[in-house]
């Protein structure tokens, strides 16, 4: 649910758009607004976990973001989407944290932990394109609006699973106060940070909407880790963060993130406007991508990260993704699906497999069972916020991109073909270039050998 919510919507939103009558100028919001609610809140919805417990904080969690889906589905004006957009984020920055910790504190045995987050790692890595294959297959042949029903049917399966098998887990020890400061300085920061560079979209670098934000996203960043540093209870121990394998765990999953949003959204546009696919072909196209995520994931979690750990598969699944992007970067407006675009995404499903799921592994293993909320939303807000970025920043890239190519050209639709297509390309080789320092990165900050897989470091309490 979380995850498809990032993209399932980008299909509907021409209908949406020609349905409720707003502005191209507001379409983005409908997707900005579940970002930053869902960015800005992630680590107080996974310290609200661990404080009333997990399977407490998912029933919640489930029940509104159903609730909220169902009000967006049946929105009569574009002011009722948004609203329903940004409860939805909010929901979420509780329901995603609970679900990562559930699975952080059940599975205690390290072959069934590994299997476990393999599969969570590949619904999380195939969950945007999954996003686009059902958004197109609902607007196409019943309405946009079941594109935000749907969320209500996930939810009742949901919550049937968690009320029959799953225990309640929450902090041991004395109920610890929730750190107001912390929270106040870390959501308003990165409201700022995602909600800069959503206006880089429509805005140049320059423009004080951008740079301001960010600015202020900085500032209150360093004021969090200040005062995480002197309070007695805080929102995200700073010893969290402190495990260097951990830390680069999750800057390869903010990379992975903002990468692979990106390839989803630009790919798309290739599909449909150059190739005239369908919503649904479109959709169908990422299959064998998924497929690809999907099996590797599983396998690299289940196989070998209990053999070798996460420091060689990582900055490899790097490279075999960069490797699928440099091959996208070759594409013109004569190139085929079969030709040129089926092969990068089948090794790039293998590439992002192969460093999505140990990357989420590694990024909450060995955690203590009071802070498995805590891990959880710091590798979920790593993904999310890796996604808004990346996204902003690339979308930036291919306005550039595509003003570049037509400077000094008498402006033909053919040439305009080609320069959009030349402003995808670029930002192909622009995420080439983040998977490369991706590799470098996480080969220098994740540790050699296996995880620790005590299982006492992450209890189960039953409640």
């Amino acid at each position: 649910m979380v995850v498809l919510d990032a993209t399932i919507v980008n299909i509907a939103l021409p209908s949406a758009q020609a349905d409720l009558g707003f502005s191209n100028e507001d379409r983005q919001w409908i997707v900005t607004a579940y970002a930053l609610a869902f960015g800005a809140l992630l680590p107080l919805g996974g310290r609200v976990g661990d404080l009333i417990g997990r399977k407490t904080a998912l029933m919640v969690g489930l029940v509104g973001f159903a609730i909220a889906s169902a009000v967006g589905g049946a929105a009569e004006s574009f002011e009722m989407l948004v609203v329903a957009r940004a409860v939805q984020g909010i929901f979420g920055a509780l329901l995603a944290p609970a679900v990562l910790s559930l699975l952080t504190t059940t599975f205690t045995d390290a072959k069934e932990r590994a299997r476990a987050f393999g599969i969570y790692g590949a619904i999380a890595g195939a969950g945007g394109a999954i996003g686009l294959l059902l958004g197109g297959v609902l607007t196409e042949y019943l309405d946009w609006r079941w594109c935000m029903y749907v969320n209500v049917i996930f939810a009742v399966l949901a919550s049937i699973g968690a009320v029959l098998w799953l225990h309640n887990q929450r902090q041991t020890g004395p109920r610890k106060k929730l750190d107001v400061p912390g929270t106040i300085a870390v959501s308003l920061g990165l409201f700022a940070l995602v909600y800069g560079f959503a206006n880089a979209e429509t805005h140049d670098w320059s423009h004080p909407t951008v740079w301001g934000w960010l600015a202020a996203s900085v500032v209150l960043l360093a004021a969090f880790v200040v005062i995480e540093s002197r309070v007695s209870h805080p929102l995200i121990p700073l010893r969290v963060l402190r495990d260097r394998t951990r830390s680069g765990a999750l800057i390869s999953i903010l990379m992975l993130g903002s990468g692979m949003f990106a390839v989803f959204l630009f790919l798309t546009y290739f599909l449909q406007q150059n190739l005239g696919f369908s919503p649904i072909r479109s959709g169908a196209a990422f299959l064998p991508m998924i497929g690809a995520l999907s099996v590797i994931a599983t396998l690299a979690n289940s196989l070998l990260i209990p053999r070798v750990g996460p420091r060689p598969l990582i900055p490899v699944g790097f490279l075999i993704g960069a490797a699928g992007m440099v091959w996208l970067t070759q594409l013109d407006a004569g190139s085929t699906y079969v030709g040129d675009i089926l092969g990068p995404l089948l090794i790039m499903g293998f590439g992002i497999g192969l460093a999505m799921a140990p990357a989420m592994t590694a990024g909450t293993a060995g955690v203590d069972a009071d802070d498995a909320g805590v891990a959880s939303a710091l590798v979920n807000t790593a993904q999310q916020v890796g996604g808004s970025v990346g996204t902003a920043v690339l979308s930036s890239i291919a306005a550039s991109a595509l003003t570049d190519y037509l400077t000094g050209k008498n402006v033909t639709p053919d040439v305009v073909a080609a320069a959009t297509v030349s402003s995808y390309t670029t930002t192909f080789a622009w995420v080439a270039g983040f998977f490369a320092a991706g590799a470098i990165m996480s080969a220098l900050m994740l540790r050699s050998g296996v995880l620790d897989n005590d299982p006492d470091s992450a209890p189960a309490v039953h409640m």
